[in-house]
């Protein structure tokens, strides 16, 4: 079978954008924007690797924005957008790997997984495919006094990703000859290739200027619904154990006694992620009996349900984790809790609340025979994965 590279183009400054970070790495509706079409292009079962082309010195902050996806190779670009494709196919090539490439710009951050879906259908029977829109408004010409109308038949609005064969593609450009091509379809209708049109989408609209940006979110909202899920979870306090709450170690005199770390604010939140989503509790998909989860850190299975919500194109807005102990107190290590759930969800420290409360010395944990947690997340889903 055919294997395919994607090239995500991310090695501009965005200026137009206006902000203190190039637009690439601006969140967009609850993520960077390169996340959204990495995460898509990355977890998509057609596409074999992702390349992702950043500006000189863009490397640190290309990192912190794709966040835990260490399955994406980083290449430095150029001047011109061709240059940093040049420089994208270059190293897809050099691996011998790859047959196909899609090329996709990363400031068109929402890209159906059907549409990678129905350009790699297409290509089956074309060197290249693009997918475009057709132009609906008037046109004309003019400078300060309208001229000639143009007429709009035939005329159609070109999106990414575009997806050719490889070897093709780079024969094409070793031909060129002329200045910066708009796109890689120019360059391979210049060479002789006929390249396919499809049907392309809205969502793949361009995020150029910072009036993008509220519509962008104002198109994602209209097409996502809130969903809550309620995690609770209670563990024995035993004498020589290790204290784990929200991730971090709290000193005391006694830790949690479980299968894993027992870190019973992480179990809370876990399950309230899976609850949010739908899709089981924590036994479910780590099951005590299994051995390998022995004395595991809770963190991975956080960061498991976290990945979960994002495959499931969902974005995680807010969390709030109760902690019910008499003893150790919770709040001269609240910050450190919440700075580290807050990196374990990708997400600000502002959307994670950690709290604490006892029981007036009542039942098991008044009577320091263990500590509770409760959590609650709130977590925003595409209507079409909520079943609404």
């Amino acid at each position: 079978p055919m294997r395919t590279a994607a090239i995500i183009v991310a090695a501009g400054q965005g200026l137009r954008a206006g902000g203190t970070l190039p637009k690439q790495f601006t969140p967009v509706c609850g993520k960077p924007m390169l996340r959204h079409s990495a995460a898509v292009l990355g977890d998509h079962p057609g596409i074999d690797a992702v390349f992702v082309v950043v500006g000189e010195g863009q490397h640190d902050q290309a990192r912190t924005a794709l966040g835990q996806r260490h399955d994406v190779t980083l290449i430095t670009g150029g001047a011109e957008r061709q240059d940093s494709v040049r420089a994208g196919l270059a190293a897809v090539a050099a691996t011998g790997a790859f047959d196909r490439v899609l090329i996709h710009d990363a400031a068109r951050p929402f890209l159906p997984p059907a549409m990678i879906d129905a350009l790699l259908g297409a290509l089956e029977a074309s060197t290249g495919v693009i997918p475009v829109l057709p132009v609906v408004d008037s046109l004309c010409k003019g400078h300060g006094f309208l001229e000639a109308p143009v007429a709009r038949e035939g005329l159609s609005r070109v999106q990414t990703p575009q997806a050719f064969h490889l070897g093709p593609l780079l024969a094409a450009l070793d031909g060129w000859a002329e200045g910066p091509a708009t796109d890689e379809s120019q360059v391979m209708r210049a060479a002789g290739h006929e390249v396919a049109l499809i049907e392309g989408h809205a969502m793949l609209e361009k995020i150029t200027h910072a009036d993008d940006f509220a519509r962008a979110e104002a198109l994602h909202a209209a097409r996502m619904i809130s969903r809550t899920g309620l995690g609770f979870d209670v563990h024995r306090l035993e004498a020589g154990e290790d204290l784990w709450l929200c991730g971090v170690q709290v000193p005391h005199d006694k830790g949690l006694a479980g299968h894993s770390d027992a870190d019973v604010a992480l179990h809370a939140l876990v399950d309230a992620l899976l609850g949010a989503i739908g899709d089981g509790d924590i036994g479910a998909h780590f099951p005590p009996s299994d051995p390998q989860w022995k004395g595991a850190p809770s963190s991975r299975f956080v960061e498991h349900a976290r990945d979960l919500v994002h495959k499931a194109g969902g974005i995680i807005d807010h969390v709030d984790v109760t902690i019910i102990c008499e003893a150790p107190k919770i709040g001269p290590h609240r910050d450190r809790m919440r700075a580290r759930v807050a990196s374990l969800l990708q997400v600000q420290p502002a959307q994670v609340s950690i709290k604490a409360t006892t029981t007036e010395r009542l039942g098991l944990t008044g009577r320091g025979e263990g500590i509770a947690a409760q959590a609650i997340a709130t977590v925003r889903m595409p209507i079409t994965q909520s079943g609404s």
